[in-house]
């Protein structure tokens, strides 16, 4: 019988990454909870009607790369190819409109879609999102952007620039699709066959196309800015000088349209340019009729979502150094010691501080050899001597320093011994090993 493995498109993340996730979710956490979002968490599978009416049957999304299947009540059920629509129905469900005021969400977790898998993109893949239902107003458009910005640059990526376009509303796009089909019908044969089937169906998603003959194509097409009716340009312009009063630098993409169709007014992307080809970090829009589209109230909204696996690729490529995962590690080796080393480390524990208590029950040298690769700022000892004396070794890492105390004045001392892992983090960090 065969080895069992992760089936293609999804991945395992080992311990050894997680921390780049948590500090990404930590970050964002921090900063969400000071620009007032409240956290949502929504299921992960929903009735398919509410992808195929919010995300739109012409995408890709719903055409081609959606988990569906039936379950044993003979329902049609999906599992979320995206966090909006899903936010979208629980605010309706749950008339959270009716609280009065702007509804600022935000989420995050596991999405699937259908894809070829490559590097920062999965089958099952995980995203940050936020929601902001409930102004028109182009400052909350902003206010998004900032916020995704914020986030990113906290976590210490550099390189990044920001599209943006106006994708006006219904009126404007009917307008422009006309103009665009027109310009692009000569051309049909040209086009890769998904654009060819789109040119019918969804023909501002052509210029989104990854096929290089039909890009070449597009970059002389007519531009949806052109095509604006009055209040989209005021609204557009408006987020420009918004954008440019804060300092956020930005060019205009006339060719971003987003992959979704509940798309309205501004869409917006986030790249960096150390991911290659997959280049999109951040991206979203406003979305003024997709609250109404799926049975609630006339409610404007803007949002976004951020791909947490290209993030991480980030990260790992910036090789930002990690937060040491313990304060101590505790070593020990003999029947009375490794009793005691185990009291000691709950009594520390509970005194707040991470402890990794080595149960190998091995070797002294190979115990040492764990506790350098722990990342551990301290390591406790204890043998046969300590125990006798209910004292304990206290060797600090980076330095190598190591001293002994009783393990009731190491207990009796918290403060102090806090302090002291401090000044040891600071000193590893700056690299002073002996």
């Amino acid at each position: 019988m065969g080895e069992i493995q992760a089936l293609r498109g999804t991945r395992d993340i080992l311990p050894e990454e997680v921390g780049y996730w948590q500090k990404v979710e930590a970050t964002a956490r921090d900063i969400l909870l000071k620009a007032a979002y409240r956290e949502i968490r929504t299921p992960i599978f929903e009735q398919t009607e509410l992808f195929e009416r919010g995300i739109g049957e012409a995408t890709d999304v719903v055409g081609k790369e959606m988990y569906t299947f039936r379950d044993r009540g003979d329902r049609s059920i999906t599992l979320r190819p995206e966090g909006t629509a899903g936010v979208v129905r629980s605010l309706i469900e749950h008339s959270l409109y009716t609280q009065g005021g702007v509804q600022r969400l935000w989420y995050t977790g596991p999405m699937f879609r259908y894809e070829r898998p490559q590097a920062g993109r999965q089958r099952q893949f995980h995203q940050l999102g936020v929601e902001v239902l409930g102004s028109a107003d182009p400052r909350a458009d902003v206010e998004v952007i900032v916020i995704a910005t914020h986030i990113l640059q906290s976590l210490g990526l550099k390189n990044l620039h920001l599209d943006i376009n106006s994708v006006g509303n219904l009126e404007d796009r009917n307008a422009y699709r006309q103009a665009l089909v027109d310009y692009l019908t000569p051309y049909k044969d040209e086009l890769d066959p998904d654009s060819q089937e789109r040119l019918s169906r969804n023909p501002l998603r052509i210029l989104d196309s990854k096929d290089k003959r039909t890009q070449e194509i597009a970059q002389n097409a007519p531009s949806i800015l052109d095509h604006l009716g009055t209040y989209s340009r005021q609204h557009f312009d408006k987020v420009q000088q918004l954008l440019t009063n804060l300092g956020i630098s930005y060019q205009l993409n006339p060719r971003l349209v987003r992959g979704l169709d509940y798309y309205t007014h501004t869409a917006f992307e986030i790249q960096s340019d150390d991911l290659g080809a997959q280049a999109t970090v951040c991206g979203g829009g406003r979305y003024d009729g997709l609250v109404a589209q799926l049975g609630g109230p006339e409610t404007p909204a803007v949002g976004w979502a951020i791909g947490l696996e290209r993030l991480i690729l980030l990260l790992q490529k910036l090789q930002e150094p990690a937060l040491p995962s313990m304060d101590f590690y505790i070593v020990s080796r003999g029947d009375a010691a490794e009793a005691q080393a185990l009291v000691l480390a709950q009594q520390l524990r509970q005194a707040g501080f991470s402890v990794d208590l080595d149960l190998s029950g091995s070797a002294f040298k190979k115990q040492f050899a764990r506790a350098d690769r722990s990342g551990a700022i301290a390591c406790l000892i204890l043998g046969d001597e300590e125990a006798a004396n209910h004292t304990v070794k206290l060797k600090w890492m980076a330095s190598k320093e190591q001293s002994a105390i009783s393990q009731a004045e190491l207990l009796a001392n918290i403060e102090e011994l806090r302090s002291q892992l401090s000044r040891g983090w600071e000193r590893g960090a700056r690299g002073d090993r002996r």
